[in-house]
């Protein structure tokens, strides 16, 4: 998924668009009464959380410190895909999938 070539600003730009539309597609798993399910939503809120800030930080024009929050944003959605918390369906280009 690498952008040879791109700016800063591009793959910041990139990587923003694949978490927002990961956000949007990614459910929780567990049920509700299941011991998982705080697992699942503490590790949606962070992916959450990292995402605003990317945003913050993109305003604030620190592409830096915003392409690092975005990765940490979509690092804790793809832990959670792998690890079965989180489903994201089958989609292979915005989650890491088991092959």
């Amino acid at each position: 998924m690498s952008v040879p070539g791109a700016s800063l600003e591009e793959r910041l730009l990139k990587y923003l668009e694949i978490t927002r539309i990961a956000l949007e597609k990614v459910k929780i798993v567990p049920p509700s009464r299941s011991f998982l399910q705080g697992g699942a939503e503490d590790m949606l809120k962070m992916a959450q959380t990292y995402y605003a800030d990317a945003l913050h930080f993109q305003g604030q024009g620190d592409a830096p410190r915003a392409l690092a929050a975005v990765s940490y944003a979509h690092g804790w959605i793809d832990a959670g895909v792998r690890l079965g918390l989180l489903y994201g369906g089958e989609d292979d280009q915005i989650f890491t999938q088991f092959r």
